[in-house]
């Protein structure tokens, strides 16, 4: 069961719902640790003073505010004590809205909302499905870890899902930020109805498990064939050109008939369950022994070292 992340009371009105927040999702990527080539040494990091070369320890290390052309405003712990948003334990709800009016490039990160508490549970499972009736989201503000977050709060048959989002002043304005977004672009009725069929083609319900992480799956095959001492020679894969807008028709049209044959054959997509097997990476190999330097097992692009992280 995971740990509760934060404790307090969700607020609709007058009524107080005592609450817990869990994550609802999970870390899977592969995390890597750092050695020396050759070696089975690991490699730290050390915070270095950049004109001494001292290593500074970390009691003695304030945060500073770069202005720019060298200034800074140092501030210390109790300087950023006044600053932090103040210690709340209550999500008040101030609105409720359609869900498809908040773009989804507000959000953050999911999280499950439960009851904490019997008493709790009958005003939980009122306010979720009151929600749920009236198809809407409630809108707050949590105090995290330091951080005040608007957050959407959303119904199901289950639990509350809350979601933490950015501030408005927060989001990045693609008209600023991308300037070589093209204007409109003069497209023949042609080309729409083209496109519009390879959309239509590619149309079908939403199934989560039909996505795997073949990226992973292909990084744990390729750590298992190291480690029993298989050397892996990979493909590597050119990024695709641009498709040509004298071809965009013949590409659209022979897009619908890949489609269409795919589907065919039970082949969904290329990242589907049906897919090429994403756990075998495309390699040459060859199987060589595991080498030992000095009695004892090292590093090296035979076989990587066994050894617990500290």
């Amino acid at each position: 069961m995971p740990r509760t992340i934060w404790k307090g009371a969700l607020s609709f009105g007058l009524v107080n719902v005592p609450v817990g927040l869990y994550p609802a999702t999970q870390d899977k990527n592969i995390h890597f640790n750092q050695f020396e080539s050759g070696t089975s040494d690991r490699i730290r990091y050390k915070k270095i003073n950049e004109r001494t070369g001292n290593e500074v320890e970390s009691q003695n290390i304030v945060k500073g505010v770069d202005l720019g052309g060298g200034e800074y405003v140092i501030l210390s712990d109790e300087d950023l004590i006044a600053a932090e948003p103040q210690k709340s334990r209550l999500i008040e709800i101030t609105d409720f809205v359609d869900l498809d009016q908040i773009d989804p490039i507000y959000f953050r990160t999911t999280y499950y909302l439960a009851p904490e508490g019997e008493a709790a549970d009958k005003a939980y499972a009122l306010l979720r499905q009151v929600m749920l009736n009236a198809n809407k989201v409630a809108i707050g503000t949590l105090v995290m870890r330091n951080k005040e977050y608007p957050v959407a709060i959303r119904s199901d048959a289950d639990v509350l899902k809350l979601e933490t989002m950015y501030f408005a002043d927060e989001i990045r304005s693609p008209s600023r930020e991308l300037p070589d977004i093209p204007d409109a672009v003069d497209l023949s009725d042609r080309e729409v109805s083209m496109a519009q069929l390879l959309l239509e083609s590619m149309e079908s319900e939403w199934d989560p498990d039909r996505y795997h992480d073949t990226h992973r799956k292909k990084v744990e095959a390729l750590v298992e064939d190291k480690r029993l001492g298989n050397d892996v020679v990979a493909n590597v894969a050119k990024v695709p050109s641009a498709t040509k807008v004298v071809d965009l028709m013949d590409v659209l049209s022979a897009s619908i008939d890949s489609v269409k044959s795919r589907r065919a054959t039970g082949d969904r997509a290329p990242n589907g369950e049906n897919g090429p097997s994403a756990a075998s990476p495309t390699a040459v190999k060859k199987v060589t022994g595991p080498v030992k330097v000095g009695g004892a097992k090292k590093v090296s692009s035979k076989a990587p070292a066994r050894r617990k992280a500290s």
